[in-house]
């Protein structure tokens, strides 16, 4: 299994409920693709360098994961089609790293 870590910065115009719903989505995605959750790294409100459809705040969220090539795949496949998530980016943190235990 591979390490990964996906960014994704969210519209500041979704409610706390809204947030934590599409978020557990994407952590049982990760779930059912084999893959383990490692961290749920909120950042919470930001202001942004530039605006990103049309708004200059955003919500950060990091997930650190593992789990194999399709999963990711299929991850960012949901992300992409998600109402709300303006942008994302997803980055190989290592090769064959072990599951954790806990």
């Amino acid at each position: 299994m591979r390490k990964y870590e996906t960014l994704l910065l969210f519209s500041p115009e979704l409610t706390a409920e809204n947030l934590k719903e599409m978020l557990d989505n994407l952590t049982g995605v990760v779930a059912k693709g084999n893959g383990q959750m490692l961290t749920v790294d909120d950042w919470g409100m930001r202001d942004l360098a530039y605006p990103v459809k049309k708004q200059m705040r955003g919500h950060y969220v990091r997930l650190e994961y593992l789990g194999p090539g399709p999963l990711v795949a299929e991850l960012e496949r949901l992300i992409r089609i998600a109402d709300g998530i303006f942008k994302f980016v997803t980055v190989n943190l290592g090769e064959n790293a072990e599951t954790v235990e806990g």
